[in-house]
């Protein structure tokens, strides 16, 4: 064979391998996602906070403190990680301290507000106090889902004569963000 012929045949060797397709696989390769293992239950942060408030021509003051709670039952979320339930305190003072209105708040306190998922799987997670109205100090709360923007809200009113009454809070609060009813000054023709 000569140097010409040789060098035809290692071209034609490397062309036909070049040429050549390469073996395709039909797997999938998906990585494992693992799931997150629950961690040790998890507590919500203490709260204390106390008000000033101007009621029936005398003064009180409100105080309400969270704790959360290892007698009440936990809840779980979807990944099984537990969650502290709370124990909300609200009291009521005169002037003089003496003591006008306590009571502890529970989740149990709110279950004819709730659905039968925020039944199980929600904490109560805040009572603040809001205002004033009438014979009656309202209050502002939530049943929540546990580390989540998920709440029903609820009103708590207490009246003069220390009577509890609980409803859901079906009205967004809009205060300042709408116009006052009636015309606008800036309207044409007003």
């Amino acid at each position: 064979m000569n140097r010409l012929q040789l060098t035809a045949v290692v071209l034609t060797a490397l062309v036909v391998t070049s040429c050549g397709k390469k073996k395709q696989s039909n797997d999938i390769i998906v990585p494992t996602v693992e799931t997150p293992k629950p961690q040790t239950p998890v507590r919500m942060q203490p709260y204390d906070q106390t008000n000033d408030v101007q009621w029936l021509g005398k003064e009180y003051q409100v105080a309400i403190n969270r704790v959360s709670s290892d007698s009440l039952p936990m809840v779980k979320d979807e990944t099984g990680q537990q969650f502290f339930d709370n124990r909300i305190t609200v009291r009521i003072l005169r002037s003089d301290g003496s003591v006008f209105f306590k009571r502890v708040f529970t989740k149990a306190d709110f279950v004819a507000q709730l659905d039968d998922d925020y039944r199980k799987t929600g904490i109560l997670e805040g009572i603040v106090f809001d205002k004033t109205d009438g014979n009656n100090i309202i209050f502002a709360g939530s049943v929540s889902h546990p580390q989540t923007d998920e709440y029903i809200p609820l009103v708590v009113s207490v009246s003069n004569f220390g009577e509890v009454s609980i409803r859901r809070d079906d009205q967004m609060d809009t205060s300042g963000s709408l116009p006052a009813e009636g015309p606008n000054p800036d309207d044409e023709g007003v």
